[in-house]
């Protein structure tokens, strides 16, 4: 390319970095920088978050635990959890509903599962379902350190594709009162409908959906809104660490299959 040509674009480059100077910051902390720390200490930026637990959060305390996951992500390395934010919307909305029995898909490191399990009722169940079998690990030592037991939050190592069909016969959920959608946002429309063809959604339950704007599920929010069995609403938020990134949770209420 010839120094004319290149000199044409500048103008074009600048306009491009300043406008998306915070998705150019994100990417390099959730890719650059964390692939090169993956590297340098072996160990995923999970696990080196659960170590900053293990010696700073208090054990058999959720909200000191997440706290001290916030600190972290914010002065040491960016975690892209749910964050405090969003995290006040997830837990107004568990109490409001008072789930007897509740679903999580994507558990991640378990950050948006401490704030469902201890925003249950008495005697509230939560399962939580993660892919990644060395970042499950992760979750349920932090999960357990939290002071959780098998009872009230149960782990399930596997995909959402194919745990959802097996939910009612071999983990004994009936229903799912509330579900939370916190894995990959092109995975939520089919796992949606595959909720709503295994029956586990009672008239009436709460669907929240995380990230709904960034990355964004807009085939999933096109379902929600044209098939008439939901109710919707949207709470807009800024991603965590980047407030000027806009993003969202979709709160659907399901008024059944008819």
């Amino acid at each position: 390319m010839s120094p004319a040509i290149a000199l044409a674009f500048l103008p074009l480059v600048v306009t491009l970095l300043v406008r998306y100077r915070h998705h150019f910051r994100l990417l390099v902390r959730t890719v650059l920088l964390r692939r090169i720390r993956d590297c340098l200490s072996g160990l995923q930026i999970e696990e080196r978050a659960f170590s900053y637990v293990l010696t700073h959060a208090l054990p058999g305390d959720p909200g000191h635990i997440l706290t001290t996951l916030d600190h972290w992500s914010s002065h040491c390395e960016y975690l892209s959890h749910m964050g405090p934010v969003k995290g006040q919307i997830l837990t107004r909305l568990v109490e409001e509903k008072a789930p007897a029995c509740a679903l999580e898909l994507g558990t991640y490191c378990g950050y948006s599962t401490l704030l469902i399990a201890r925003a249950l009722p008495p005697g509230g169940h939560l399962l939580t379902v993660e892919r990644n079998p060395r970042t499950a690990a992760v979750a349920e030592k932090l999960i357990r350190l939290a002071g959780f037991n098998d009872h009230t939050v149960e782990l399930i190592v596997g995909s959402s594709e194919e745990v959802i069909p097996r939910l009612r016969t071999q983990y004994q959920l009936s229903r799912a009162d509330l579900v939370l959608l916190a894995h990959r946002p092109r995975c939520y429309l089919r796992d949606l409908q595959l909720l709503e063809a295994h029956a586990l959604l009672p008239a009436g339950a709460t669907v929240l959906a995380d990230h709904v704007l960034f990355p964004g599920a807009p085939r999933f929010l096109q379902y929600t809104k044209s098939c008439g069995r939901y109710r919707c609403r949207l709470h807009h938020t800024g991603l965590p660490g980047f407030p000027a990134i806009k993003d969202g949770i979709a709160q659907l209420t399901y008024s059944g299959p008819g």
